[in-house]
C-alpha cells in the first residue's frame, strides 16, 4: 500500500462530527483510536503542546462521544490539557495542524471555537462546579440533557473539586462525573487522596484471596456453587466498599468502577449503563498518561507539555538560539545554593516541582520541600504557618495560578505581615498556552497589597540577587520573572542584597527617560542605543521595584520632562499607573508620560516573541513610541 492509499483509507478522515462515530463498530473505533494517537503525536511534534494528557484519554473521548448526544449533551473537560482527541472528532480535524499557533485553534476548549466546547477552561478543578451549574440550568429550563464533567485525579487535590462534589451530591441533579485516574497531574500525584485513589482491587494478595475463597466455597456440598454465584453478583459492591467508591458514595454519588480506560467495550457499556441512572453518578476510569507513544509513557511528566520534538527519538527539535539558562533554572540553582547555607529556607510548589525548577531543591533537601498538589490556596496558607514559626518559606507558583490564592495572600500573609517569598514564574506573555496562562495581571493584583514588596529582575544575574534580597527581608515579598532563557550575562560568584525600593540608572539622558521593568529593560536599552545614533539623548532606568517605588524617579521625571514607561503587564494598575500616582502625590507637573503595557483584554495564544511584536513590547515597538514622544514622526 502506498502512502497516498494509506491516507485515503484513514478512518479519521471520515469523521466530521461525533455522529459519524456512531456508524462504526468496535474494531473500527479501535482503529480510529490508533489513528488519532498518530495524528496527535505528528501534530504536537511540530507545534508543541500537551501530549501525554491527550494520548491518555483517546478511548475515553471516543466512548463518551459515541454514547452521549453531543453537543446537546454537554461534556466539560477539566483544565483542558486532554482535549486534542475531542477537537479532532468535533469538526476541527482539517485545522488541527494549526494547534496553538497564532490564529490557529487553541490548545484548550474554547466556546468561541466550537459548540462542542461547553466551557472555556485552562485552570484545574472547575469542571464539577461548572457541570452542576449547567445541570441546574437545564432543570430550570426543563431540558432533559446529560451533563458530563471529566476531571483528572490530580485536579481532585483542589478544594474546589470537593466543593462541587459536596453540592452536587446534596442537590441530587442528574450529573455524571468521569474521574480520569492516571496517578498523575503534571508531575506525580501527591497526598493522602492520591494514595486512596490508587488502591486497586487487582493486587496479587486480593486475587489470591479471592481464588482461595472461591475454591473453598465450591467444596461445600450442595450450596457452595450457589454461594459463589451470589458473591459474584455482589462483587461490584464488595469492590466499591474497599475502593474509592466508599468516598464518593459518602458524597451521595452512585459509584461505577474502576474501569479500564483503554477498553472501548467496557467504557461504552459503562456509559450506556449510566444513562439509565438518575441523580449524580461518578465513573472511575483508569488510564495511562502518554498511552501509545513510548517516550511519553516512560516519562509522562516531561511530555505533559512539550515543545516540538523528533518523533523517532522524542528529543527536542527546537533550535537553541539563546544558550543562556532559563530564569526557571537560575531560580532552582539559586535555591539549592541558598538552602545549603540557611536551614530555615523551605520550598513549596503546587504540582510543579519540575516546572518551577524546584526538583533539585527537593532532591537536596527533601525535609524542607513540599509539593502540595493542585492546591495553591493551601500552599500559601501553609507557608504563612511556616513563616509564623521563623522559617523562610519560598512559594514558587506560576503567575496565572497564584491568582487562585489571592484571598490567602491578603488574609494569611500580608495582613499578619509574614515573611513569605513568592517567586512568580511565567510572568507576562507565556506563548502558545494563551489567555488562561499569560501572567500579565500580577503587578496589578499584588502592588495594591499592604506590606507587600514587589520586584522584577532585568536579567538572570539580578534574579539571583533578588532571591537573596527577598530572603533577607521581613514581610511578604514577590519576585516576578518571565518564561524564557536569560539574557546571557555572566553570574556573580556571590550574592548581594539590593537596597529595597531603589532603582538602577543604566544610562543618563536629557531628551527622554525610559523607565523599564524586568524583561523590558534590555529592549529599552537597545531602543535607546538606536535613538542616540539619531541624535536623541535617552536615559534608561531599570526600575527593579514596583513596590516600594523609588521616589527619586519623580525627580528624574521632572528633570527630563518626557517619560516612557515599559512593562509586560496589563497597563491598568501596573507600573505606569504607579508612576503616575507617585508624580501626582509629589506634585510633579508638566511631564509628558507614555505608558507601554498590554491592553485591557485577554491576550490570544501565539509565540511570545510574535505577541510582543504585535503589542509593541520589543525594541522596535519601544523605538516607535519613543520617536513619537520626541516628535520625530
Amino acid at each position: 500500500m502506498t502512502g497516498t492509499d494509506k491516507v485515503k483509507t484513514r478512518l479519521l478522515d471520515t469523521i466530521d462530527s461525533p455522529a459519524d462515530l456512531k456508524k462504526l463498530n468496535l474494531e473500527e473505533l479501535e482503529q480510529l483510536a490508533a489513528e488519532i494517537r498518530e495524528r496527535i503525536v505528528e501534530t504536537v511534534s511540530k507545534t508543541g503542546g500537551h501530549l501525554a494528557p491527550s494520548l491518555g484519554v483517546v478511548e475515553l473521548t471516543l466512548a463518551m462521544h459515541y454514547v452521549f448526544d453531543t453537543p446537546n449533551d454537554k461534556i466539560i473537560w477539566d483544565v483542558g490539557h486532554q482535549a486534542y482527541a475531542h477537537k479532532l472528532i468535533t469538526g476541527r480535524r482539517d485545522r488541527f495542524h494549526t494547534l496553538r499557533t497564532y490564529g490557529g485553534i487553541s490548545g484548550f476548549p474554547k466556546r468561541a471555537e466550537s459548540p462542542y466546547d461547553t466551557f472555556d477552561t485552562g485552570h484545574s478543578s472547575t469542571s464539577i462546579s461548572v457541570a452542576l451549574g449547567i445541570s441546574t440550568a437545564k432543570t430550570l429550563k426543563e431540558e432533559k440533557r446529560r451533563v458530563i464533567a471529566v476531571i483528572g485525579d490530580g485536579s481532585m487535590t483542589a478544594g474546589l473539586a470537593f466543593e462541587g462534589l459536596n453540592q452536587a451530591g446534596d442537590a441530587g441533579k442528574d450529573l455524571i462525573v468521569v474521574l480520569n485516574d492516571n496517578a498523575m497531574s503534571i508531575s506525580r500525584n501527591v497526598g493522602a487522596l492520591s494514595s486512596f485513589l490508587s488502591r486497586k482491587m487487582t493486587g496479587r494478595r486480593f486475587v489470591s484471596l479471592r481464588k482461595e475463597l472461591t475454591q473453598f466455597l465450591k467444596s461445600i456440598p450442595g450450596i457452595g456453587e450457589n454461594i459463589v454465584n451470589l458473591i459474584r453478583k455482589s462483587e461490584d459492591s464488595l469492590i466499591t466498599f474497599f475502593s474509592p467508591g466508599m468516598l464518593f458514595e459518602a458524597f451521595k454519588f452512585r459509584y461505577i468502577g474502576p474501569i479500564l480506560g483503554h477498553r472501548l467495550d467496557r467504557l461504552i457499556e459503562s456509559f450506556q449503563n449510566a444513562l439509565l441512572l438518575e441523580g449524580p453518578v461518578l465513573i472511575h476510569v483508569m488510564t495511562k498518561k502518554g498511552k501509545g507513544y513510548g517516550p511519553a509513557e516512560r516519562d509522562p511528566a516531561h511530555y505533559h507539555g512539550i515543545g516540538s520534538f523528533d518523533i523517532s527519538t522524542g528529543s527536542p527539535t527546537e533550535s537553541v538560539s539563546n544558550p543562556a539558562p532559563s530564569y526557571t533554572k537560575i531560580f532552582g540553582d539559586t535555591m539549592v545554593e541558598l538552602g545549603r547555607e540557611d536551614q530555615r529556607i523551605y520550598a513549596i510548589t503546587a504540582a510543579m516541582p519540575e516546572g518551577t525548577g524546584l526538583n533539585k531543591f527537593a532532591e537536596s533537601y527533601p525535609d524542607r520541600f513540599l509539593d502540595v498538589g493542585i492546591a495553591e490556596q493551601h500552599a500559601v496558607t501553609f507557608a504563612g504557618g511556616l513563616a509564623s514559626e521563623g522559617f523562610k518559606p519560598v512559594v514558587a507558583i506560576y503567575s496565572t495560578f497564584l491568582q487562585r490564592a489571592y484571598d490567602q495572600i491578603i488574609h494569611d500573609v500580608c495582613l499578619p505581615n509574614l515573611h513569605v517569598v513568592f517567586c512568580l514564574d511565567r510572568c507576562g506573555l507565556v506563548g502558545e498556552d494563551g489567555p488562561t496562562h499569560h501572567g500579565h495581571f500580577d503587578i496589578t493584583y499584588l502592588r495594591y497589597l499592604p506590606n507587600m514588596t514587589l520586584m522584577a529582575p532585568k536579567d538572570e544575574n539580578e534574579l539571583r540577587h533578588m532571591i537573596y534580597t527577598a530572603l533577607e527581608q521581613s514581610g511578604p515579598v514577590a519576585i516576578r520573572y518571565p518564561r524564557s532563557a536569560g539574557v546571557g550575562v555572566s553570574l556573580d560568584s556571590g550574592y548581594k542584597s539590593l537596597p529595597i525600593g531603589q532603582s538602577e540608572v543604566l544610562k543618563e539622558g536629557k531628551d527622554l527617560l525610559i523607565i523599564a521593568l524586568g524583561n523590558m529593560v534590555y529592549p529599552a536599552m537597545e531602543a535607546a542605543r538606536i535613538l542616540e545614533e539619531e541624535g536623541i539623548s535617552v536615559g534608561v532606568v531599570n526600575c527593579r521595584f514596583v513596590k516600594p517605588l523609588d521616589q527619586k524617579l519623580a525627580q528624574k521625571a521632572e528633570a527630563v520632562g518626557v517619560i516612557l514607561v515599559v512593562e509586560e503587564n496589563i497597563s491598568q494598575g501596573g507600573l505606569g499607573g504607579a508612576l503616575l500616582e507617585l508624580l501626582n502625590d509629589m506634585g510633579v507637573k508638566n511631564v509628558r508620560i507614555k505608558r507601554m503595557g498590554l491592553p485591557d483584554k485577554f491576550i490570544e495564544h501565539g509565540p511570545s516573541a510574535l505577541l510582543r511584536e504585535i503589542y509593541g513590547l520589543d525594541a522596535s515597538g519601544i523605538l516607535k513610541e519613543a520617536r513619537i514622544l520626541c516628535g520625530q514622526t
